[in-house]
């Protein structure tokens, strides 16, 4: 179920005011986030976030397309490394 409109969007407070910083000092660096549930909002298009997935920080540049999303979709939690069956289908490529 999505936010109600009234509500508006959910940002952390924090986020703000780092973001804000900034862009105040006029260094590019990346911003250090634990807030996966923020949403993106216009004022953080141009900044380089570093999303906490658990384990380390995923750098997540912000631009246009992002904003209504959640910090969350752009750092993946679970690495896929493959299904059990496909390593014979790679060996037998390789070989061939």
């Amino acid at each position: 179920m999505s936010r109600s409109v009234s509500k508006g969007p959910f940002v952390d407070g924090y986020l703000l005011k780092k973001a804000e910083k900034s862009r105040s000092s006029g260094r590019n660096e990346v911003i250090k986030i634990w807030s996966r549930r923020s949403t993106i909002l216009p004022q953080f298009v141009g900044l380089t976030f570093g999303v906490y997935n658990g384990q380390k920080f995923i750098p997540v540049s912000v631009n246009e397309d992002m904003i209504g999303h959640k910090f969350g979709e752009f750092s993946p939690t679970r690495t896929f490394h493959s299904h059990s069956g496909d390593k014979k289908a790679t060996k037998g490529k390789a070989a061939g």
